[in-house]
């Protein structure tokens, strides 16, 4: 699954990015929803695509067979780490993105096979992950099971409970609190299609392998390959003052994983406007 930093491309930082905005505020779009996966239409150096969106990816990928289609050429080569192990990734400069209305360029984005990915999670082709460019552009407003997503204008107010982001890792995060505990930060991810995450460390600290609850070995992963992973049943997580409950999670035993990872499966209890700039996000019970 793509979760929590699917792609940490090594050398990226700093790269160029510019987000200019063509209509202080849209009509909404379509949201399309495929199972706990989000996409919208796009369109890359002039090129329609339907881009899958992924808050927690520091930088756009592009698969090379799409690249190929519309003439994009990439240059340097990095490593880079996925989900589901490490790969690498060519650079591609320069590249400019339309989407809801926002023109995002000219930005670095990054050139790695996405066909495994999309075979697994899509059954299909998968042309283009678009990452945080996107929310670093406007406020968006987002209502997953309503399949609807628009920018607002910064002056107006969201209704629902404001959340503070805190940046962790090149991710926004948000306090949850997982069966009582004190709140921890939770990676805003809706590249996660999957269960909750929780880091292997966190997991050891609060016992959720060791209080007798039923563990269980599931496949997961994303860019990098399948990979295995421990999954348990939290029995609630507390965000923004309303409870969710029977929550699965996987054990996320990574070195760049965040505390906890929040994906579709979670946010879809929400209505949401979020707000990179401003490090907010507004969460109203759906």
């Amino acid at each position: 699954m793509l979760t929590k930093r699917d792609l940490i491309i090594l050398g990226l930082a700093g790269s160029a990015s510019l987000a200019t905005t063509r209509a202080m505020a849209g009509d909404a779009q379509n949201l399309f929803v495929v199972g706990n996966r989000l996409f919208v239409d796009a369109e890359v150096n002039g090129h329609p695509v339907r881009a899958l969106l992924d808050s927690a990816a520091e930088a756009t990928v592009i698969d090379p067979a799409f690249a190929r289609r519309i003439g994009l050429v990439g240059g340097a080569v990095v490593d880079a780490r996925g989900s589901g192990g490490d790969t690498k990734a060519a650079l591609a400069e320069g590249v400019r993105i339309t989407a809801l209305g926002q023109l995002l360029g000219p930005l670095t984005v990054a050139l790695l096979d996405l066909s495994d990915v999309g075979r697994r999670l899509l059954n299909g082709p998968l042309d283009v992950i678009l990452g945080r460019e996107l929310f670093d552009s406007a406020r968006l407003s987002i209502d997953i099971n309503g399949g609807r997503i628009r920018v607002l204008r910064g002056a107006v107010s969201p209704r629902g409970v404001a959340l503070p982001l805190k940046t962790e890792l090149g991710i926004e995060t948000i306090p949850v609190s997982v069966e009582g505990h004190a709140p921890v930060q939770a990676a805003f991810d809706l590249g996660n299609g999957g269960d909750v995450l929780v880091s292997a460390a966190y997991a050891k600290e609060i016992g959720l392998l060791t209080d007798g609850r039923s563990v269980v070995e599931a496949k997961g992963g994303g860019i990098g390959g399948e990979t295995s992973r421990q999954t348990v049943k939290l029995r609630s997580l507390l965000i923004a003052g309303h409870e969710i409950r029977d929550v699965s999670a996987a054990i996320d035993a990574t070195g760049s994983a965040t505390t906890l990872n929040v994906g579709v499966e979670v946010m879809r209890h929400f209505r949401m406007v979020s707000d990179f700039k401003a490090q907010r996000l507004w969460l109203r019970a759906s």
